[in-house]
């Protein structure tokens, strides 16, 4: 190459460096799941300008703080603080406060992540500024319109200009509501994660089931926690229980105080990602009703009991490594003693691991960078 083009190649080299620099994402995030998505995506846009808007959604440091510093996030460039609240409270003042920051940022594209308050109210305060949008985690859906994440993520879907589905099965909900334009089957970005850390995760298996309980249906209403509750003491098996902060709450509100007592239930404080996978490879099973806890036995290949009637993700189900229970007392219990996989599982529905690369390839295709 003579010196000529050489310098050519060096100049058009820097000027596409400088487009990407000019170029600016804005995350919005504000919960742990968000955290643990972002991780990936962060990491695979490198290149470009980014800015992290915290909602302050989740505030604790154990459900907050704890994700930054364990995967490696960049401190957030901005606080929103909005802390908790009803749902109503959240979006709105999300949407005011995140519509401030975008104004004076500009970002060229905003991204949200799964089916949190913050995810609505971030994207309808992009939206609402002519900002593309664009949602980790598109397409999941379960049936329930009146549970609030089905209700966050189908509006933040049918307002998104990119959209990154987990699952092919996503990709079937999204066209099946009209939305084929945008469209891209990614993979899982929690499934990148996974494999980035398995090697510092498993350990010797012992006798005990690792329990999670934080959703409001379950939460909130009496009679589903106490049946819940009650299920776990009178199962006869070990069980660890990393306790949600609202959970804690309702338990007190709701005078069911006698949990803390039980002698084959050890409660703990939320832990962070690393911490709560290695619990979870030495557990026997698990029984939650979180979206992400339920994928995170199927990669590690532990039996999992949903607490839910329903649940978006399908797979872990068809595959026979999850089984959905509801809150009835007695098919909880059943569960705990009897269920075991008759199967091995394909990881490959959740992609191959590549769901960053994929996602941040295709905002450069799309916006030419």
């Amino acid at each position: 190459m003579d010196l000529a083009l050489c310098f050519k190649f060096i100049s058009n080299l820097s000027n596409m460096k400088n487009i990407m620099r000019n170029f600016t994402i804005a995350h919005v995030v504000g919960a742990r799941p968000n955290f643990v998505k972002l991780a990936v995506v962060y990491s695979k846009l490198d290149e470009f300008n980014q800015l992290i808007i915290h909602t302050g959604q989740h505030y604790d440091y154990e459900l907050s703080r704890v994700f930054f510093e364990e995967l490696n996030i960049p401190k957030p460039d901005y606080n929103l603080n909005v802390g908790s609240g009803s749902h109503g409270y959240q979006v709105g003042e999300i949407l005011r406060r995140c519509e401030k920051i975008l104004v004076r940022e500009e970002p060229s594209l905003v991204t949200v992540y799964g089916d949190t308050n913050s995810t609505l109210a971030g994207a309808l305060a992009t939206v609402k500024l002519g900002i593309p949008v664009a949602h980790v985690e598109a397409g999941l859906r379960c049936g329930l319109r009146y549970m609030a994440e089905e209700v966050n993520r189908v509006l933040v879907d049918h307002m998104s200009e990119l959209l990154f589905a987990p699952t092919r099965t996503a990709v079937k909900n999204l066209h099946a509501e009209g939305i084929k334009e945008g469209v891209y089957f990614t993979g899982d970005v929690m499934f990148d994660l996974f494999l980035r850390y398995k090697d510092r995760l498993f350990s010797k298996e012992e006798d005990f089931i690792l329990a999670t309980v934080h959703r409001a249906e379950n939460v909130d209403n009496p009679h589903r926690l106490k049946a819940i509750l009650e299920a776990l003491i009178e199962c006869g098996e070990r069980v660890i229980f990393p306790m949600h902060p609202r959970t804690r709450r309702r338990i007190k509100e709701f005078g069911f105080t006698w949990f803390f007592k039980a002698r084959n239930v050890k409660i703990f404080k939320p832990l962070g990602y690393i911490k709560f996978l290695r619990l979870m490879a030495r557990a026997e099973k698990v029984i939650t009703d979180s979206g992400g806890v339920q994928k995170e036995a199927f990669f590690m290949g532990k039996p999992c009991i949903t607490l839910r009637e329903v649940t978006e993700w399908v797979e872990t189900v068809k595959q026979g490594w999850n089984i959905l229970v509801g809150t009835d007392k007695i098919k909880i219990i059943n569960a705990i003693r009897n269920f075991r996989p008759k199967s091995s599982s394909d990881l490959s529905v959740f992609g191959d691991g590549r769901a960053g690369e994929k996602i941040a390839d295709i905002i450069r295709s799309k916006f030419g960078l």
